[in-house]
């Protein structure tokens, strides 16, 4: 990851329409003045085997412009796309957290319509949040693909406001699936996009939280991060898309949307530990290469399975542990009561255990 930064794309988005300048990128936009009629297509149709002209038409009515406020001033944009008629709107978290405290929020529709918001619930560690329109009209629900169904290759279409920009279209293709990638959160924390769809569909500051549609033109992805390549100094360049968008598998979001719509909150699994990567080697003297345990909460999963400060975690569910990631990936993707099978290490003698998960405190 030291050639590459991924960057949450409706944060920096909000920051190069209104500030001008975030994280070393500087911008020469300034808000534009647009109708919410007029829609651009790009990107190269050649590889996607989309009538991208009929999904646009079709899918562009239950996508969305959303612009958050903060109480003290801070402000977001970015895109949505309906997911019930009654006004529930699918976004990214980092779209809203601006308006979570005493906030404002803003949707405007693709006929130019516009509607106050609010926010029903949202979840940091996997960037999804669920918004809720006041309006008495019904409102058309994209209709939901299938994570299992997406295939390497296969043609998509990218449909929000990048840079604010409504009702904006680009295409490609599926070009990887099951990348795992980091993005900042609140509070110096990170986000995890677990088994992200891999793009080359043009995705730019503002796509974050809208669609990702196959040629059927059903969701399966809602993008969410982009790449972009990083200066000599190692800041970000001030380039837009180099073909390198991740977007949130459509079955990990329809979970979290649905619990978020059900309950305003998500509760994560939770393991009750806290490791370390060891170096990649075993000599002189060192321990088994694997994840350090640090520390055990007491009574917490992890000790209830008899794990210990000082043992190193070699598999997790028969895969070999190189990163806190996968801890991070598995309590993201499982539900308290679930059971994960370690293999361990103490005092060079290898051993396994099964954890069951709890609730996240």
């Amino acid at each position: 990851m030291n050639s590459r930064r991924w960057i949450p794309w409706a944060l920096v988005g909000a920051s190069l329409v209104f500030l001008g300048v975030v994280g070393g990128i500087i911008a020469a936009v300034s808000s534009p003045s647009q109708s919410a009629e007029a829609s651009t297509v790009s990107g190269s149709a050649s590889p996607s085997t989309c009538d991208v002209t009929s999904v646009a038409a079709q899918e562009l009515p239950s996508v969305v412009t959303i612009s958050a406020r903060g109480a003290g001033g801070g402000t977001g944009t970015g895109s949505g796309e309906v997911i019930q008629s009654n006004g529930y709107i699918m976004t990214n978290n980092h779209v809203i957290a601006t308006a979570a405290n005493g906030g404002s929020i803003v949707v405007q529709f693709s006929d130019g319509a516009t509607a106050p918001a609010t926010i029903t619930g949202r979840d940091p560690q996997t960037d999804l949040a669920v918004i809720k329109v006041s309006t008495s009209q019904s409102l058309r629900p994209i209709p939901m693909g299938s994570s299992s169904s997406v295939t390497v290759g296969e043609g998509v279409v990218v449909l929000g406001a990048p840079l604010g920009l409504s009702n904006t279209v680009t295409a490609g293709i599926v070009s990887a699936l099951d990348r795992t990638v980091q993005v900042p959160a609140e509070n110096d924390t990170l986000a995890l996009l677990v088994s992200a769809v891999q793009t080359d569909a043009a995705v730019n500051p503002g796509n974050s939280g809208g669609a990702m549609v196959n040629c059927s033109g059903q969701l399966i992805g809602v993008p969410s991060a982009g790449a972009t390549v990083p200066t000599a100094s190692g800041e970000p360049s001030s380039g837009g898309s180099i073909g390198l968008g991740f977007a949130i598998p459509v079955d990990l979001a329809k979970s979290i949307t649905s619990e978020l719509i059900s309950t305003g909150s998500v509760t994560h699994a939770f393991f009750g530990l806290a490791t370390v990567p060891t170096p990649s080697t075993a000599a002189e003297g060192q321990t088994a290469q694997g994840l350090r345990i640090q520390q055990v909460v007491p009574g917490g999963p992890s000790a209830a399975a008899g794990l210990m400060a000082g043992d190193v975690i070699t598999t997790l569910n028969g895969s070999p542990a190189t990163s806190n990631v996968q801890l991070q990936e598995i309590t993201l993707t499982s539900k308290p009561g679930d059971k994960v099978d370690l293999g361990y290490s103490r005092n060079g003698n290898s051993a396994t255990a099964t954890v069951t998960l709890a609730a996240q405190p």
